[in-house]
């Protein structure tokens, strides 16, 4: 059963390209079928580990995985040229847009867990809650999810930006950092606040309630302006949302042990992650909607606020659904 379905699964593949070789004339004469996306990941590579343990790697284009600290950097690398598809928050692509000329649109969306989105402290810090970080050193993953809920969080506990002395790190910098002694707190996720807690980290503020759980796909223009790998782009997301769904139907165990080998933590505790995680939202990708830019908007409005931003940004100008129809079909 499982290899009939791979059959399907790379037929439905192939299917989705090769119409464009009959419609696009000229253009698929000239361009060579033969696609490659090159497509970043943070913290450790769970999308290619979910597609292949869900027997949905064998696409009929090369994927070629990069691995990154944070979406921020996924997007610089996308206006450098160095990625086509970069998987972030909503936050990266508004700063890699803010100077008004990006060379990239965000084009589909994928809903996700805002598990493992916290400040955290060391074990003996005395700190208790986020207003206990008034005049504290408090360290951040600029320009990204930590970035947003820091500032939310502070908020919330009536202190201003200015109340914390607001560190930018990197998450294994920062990591560093709050267990020698040189923050006092670090706003962070995922793979860095599982290694805080496995040395001892306390939690006082989440970003679990204040995350929307939009993570965005952002493809470069030229990936846009190509049949054959617009159609891949597709494919591979529709892939990774079919991956999960597989996951989800029993087999939650396998992918959990795979995880905590790429993470270095108990089994049950990369178990109880992943179940919770999907309990809470299902991996699945969608098509792009009113309703994703007016999220990306009140985001980009926060850090308009916060004087992150120069000016006001309309997040509108970066967001396309040239994309719609071939995940649709992908789907």
């Amino acid at each position: 059963m499982l290899f009939r379905r791979t059959l399907r699964t790379s037929a439905a593949a192939l299917v989705l390209l090769l119409p464009f070789a009959a419609a696009c004339g000229n253009e698929a004469q000239a361009e060579s079928p033969s696609v490659t996306l090159r497509v970043g990941a943070t913290g450790w590579k769970a999308e290619e580990a979910v597609l292949k343990y869900a027997h949905l790697d064998d696409t009929p284009y090369k994927v070629e995985w990069s691995q990154f600290q944070g979406g921020d950097q996924q997007l610089q690398a996308i206006r450098a040229g160095a990625l086509d598809l970069a998987s972030s928050s909503e936050i990266p692509p508004v700063f890699a847009a803010a100077d008004g000329e990006p060379n990239f649109k965000v084009a589909a969306v994928q809903r996700g867990a805002t598990l493992n989105q916290e400040v955290v402290v060391p074990k003996a810090s005395k700190v208790r809650d986020i207003a206990g970080l008034k005049g504290k050193k408090v360290g951040y993953v600029q320009n990204t999810t930590a970035h947003y809920f820091l500032y939310e969080l502070l908020r919330q506990a009536g202190l201003k930006w200015s109340d914390v002395d607001a560190k930018p790190l990197l998450p294994n910098d920062g990591l560093a950092a709050l267990n020698g002694g040189g923050i006092d707190a670090f706003a962070s996720y995922g793979t860095s606040i599982i290694t805080a807690h496995q040395q001892g980290a306390r939690t006082v503020g989440s970003g679990k309630d204040i995350l929307s759980g939009n993570f965005l796909w952002s493809a470069r223009d030229s990936v846009l302006e190509s049949s054959w790998q617009k159609a891949a782009a597709a494919d591979l997301i529709a892939r990774i949302t079919k991956a999960y769904a597989y996951v989800r139907d029993g087999r939650e165990e396998g992918f959990a042990r795979i995880t905590a080998d790429a993470t270095h933590q108990p089994l049950a505790q990369a178990r109880k992650d992943l179940v919770d995680a999907q309990a809470q939202r299902p991996t699945q990708a969608r098509t792009v909607g009113d309703d994703a830019v007016a999220s990306q908007q009140k985001v980009a409005d926060a850090f308009s606020e916060l004087g992150a931003l120069k000016e006001h940004l309309d997040v509108k100008s970066f967001w396309t659904t040239e994309l719609n129809a071939d995940l649709k079909k992908a789907l």
